[in-house]
């Protein structure tokens, strides 16, 4: 993961189903989705009334709560009495909850060991609340994740590339999935716990490591607001949380608090949507559980499917500790995200990834290397970074190491191209081994830089404001519009070498 961002989930999967020779081109969007919409059994008919008030509890239909007995069936059985109404409450007791569950003797999607479901909500009209109350939904453990022999329930591995579904296991498609509501969701101060740790690991699958749908919160194609405040969604196989919404919504959607921690592959992929709120929420330690699949970012901000990504906004937020990137965006039709007051710490990877247009990033932190911010000849749509600090201080990095590009440290921002992106009044602190950034025609205004090392670095660019450089730096073609002193000396305006820009 250290040098190129992996490909994952942008190839097509081909599952090949075992009762005929049909062959379905699936992306991973859709792949997720379809398990969802046919994961399971479908359910009596004969499921209690709902109470005048809409009001449900899983106790209604069998839940025991006391973190032994399997309650899926029970989640299940409520979750369809909501669908059957249209919406409704759920209210959970302050307790935990087993729940996964693996269908034995069903050819169902043509999975191995497909999942039942557990709460999947669908096309409702009424709005859907549901109140965790501190309460936690914990997957069984010893279920399987992964590729598995369907007779013997053996390991089974395969060279990857591998897109063949007839070994697939699964504990759950995801835990909680939304989809296609036309009334708000709501919900609150609840944990998700994949139970990773304990679970039979099996193959891998996908084009590297493990893309097998097993998602905390499942968000798709919503058409009202959808509010989630205070969730832990941890150690699951795949994403602790996924969207995938409706671009020509008007409503927005906040998320507030939500901590996203040690899943597999991300800790929140965005493929699709308009008008998402991030506050004070936290996407770390992707792949540092049992498993990690790549892009094993803190947040993947990807559109699949021929969706698109639009205005998104991150404050207070953290993308720390990942496998992968804190944050990366570098493929599909994504543009207009900011981040305001965020903290990326890049320990084996890349801090941030910002390859699309109009991300704007203001009063942030980046504890080790930025990867390819947006260049573009129209500053609008460049990448732009207002009063940001960069540093190479593993004081400031949970596990003492900083990412600086590889082997040998390189820049703290590495620009393959640079044009028009901006930095103004932003600080660039290196105390240990990194470099200042590395660039040809960006823009700096008010800015500080020092570098402890020797090395040479090559922040070159249009100098804007008045601005400093301590350190040994090569400026071959910088152009100086403001004021620049570099090592106490001004230079003096005008280009300095090179081509006229």
């Amino acid at each position: 993961m250290g040098t190129n961002r992996s490909r994952t989930g942008l190839i097509d999967l081909v599952t090949h189903y075992p009762a005929g020779a049909r062959e379905v081109t699936l992306s991973r969007r859709t792949f997720v989705t379809a398990a969802i919409g046919t994961a399971g059994l479908s359910l009596s008919s004969r499921l209690p009334a709902l109470p005048p008030n809409g009001v449900l509890t899983p106790e209604m239909f069998g839940a025991k709560g006391d973190g032994v007995t399997n309650d899926t069936d029970a989640f299940a059985a409520m979750a369809t009495a909501i669908n059957r109404r249209g919406g409704g409450t759920v209210n959970l007791r302050r307790t935990t909850y087993i729940v996964g569950r693996q269908l034995k003797g069903v050819d169902l999607n043509g999975w191995a060991f497909p999942p039942a479901d557990i709460m999947q909500f669908k096309d409702l009209r009424l709005p859907l609340v549901i109140r965790g109350n501190g309460a936690r939904l914990k997957c069984a453990a010893g279920l399987r994740y992964g590729l598995f022999d369907r007779a013997t329930g053996n390991v089974f591995r395969h060279p990857l590339p591998y897109t063949d579904i007839r070994q697939i296991a699964s504990p759950y498609v995801a835990m909680i999935s939304v989809k296609q509501s036309s009334a708000p969701f709501e919900l609150t101060d609840l944990e998700m716990d994949g139970n990773l740790p304990n679970l039979q690991i099996g193959g891998p699958y996908g084009d590297t490591g493990y893309q097998i749908p097993a998602i905390g919160l499942f968000l798709q194609d919503n058409r009202a607001s959808e509010t989630v405040r205070n969730l832990h969604t941890h150690h699951h196989g795949q994403d602790g949380v996924e969207i995938s919404g409706d671009e020509a919504r008007r409503e927005r959607s906040r998320l507030v608090n939500v901590v996203s921690e040690y899943n597999g592959r991300q800790g929140l992929s965005i493929v699709g949507g308009r008008g998402y709120d991030f506050t004070g929420c936290k996407f770390n330690h992707t792949g540092r559980s049992k498993i990690g699949s790549a892009p094993g970012a803190g947040v993947d901000i990807e559109a699949e499917g021929g969706k698109t990504n639009r205005d998104f906004t991150f404050t207070d937020c953290e993308f720390s500790d990942n496998l992968g990137c804190g944050m990366v965006a570098d493929s599909g039709d994504s543009a207009g995200v900011s981040f305001t007051r965020c903290r990326f710490i890049g320990t084996t990877s890349w801090s941030a990834w910002p390859l699309k247009p109009r991300f704007v990033f203001r009063d942030c932190t980046f504890v080790g290397t930025v990867v390819h911010p947006f260049p573009h000849r129209d500053p609008a749509l460049a990448t732009q970074f207002y009063d940001c600090r960069f540093t190479d201080d593993p004081a400031l990095s949970p596990t003492g190491k900083v990412y600086l590009g590889g082997d040998k440290p390189g820049p703290i921002v590495n620009m393959a191209a640079s044009d028009n992106v901006l930095f103004s009044r932003c600080y660039f602190v290196l105390t240990h081994n990194g470099l200042l950034p590395w660039s040809w025609r960006a823009t700096y205004a008010d800015c500080r830089m020092q570098q402890a090392s020797p090395i040479a670095a090559y922040p070159k660019g249009k100098y804007l404001g008045t601005s400093s450089i301590a350190g040994n730096v090569d400026l071959y073609g910088t152009k100086v519009i403001g004021t620049l002193v570099v090592n106490g000396k001004a230079l003096s305006k005008g280009l300095h070498g090179g081509e006229p820009w």
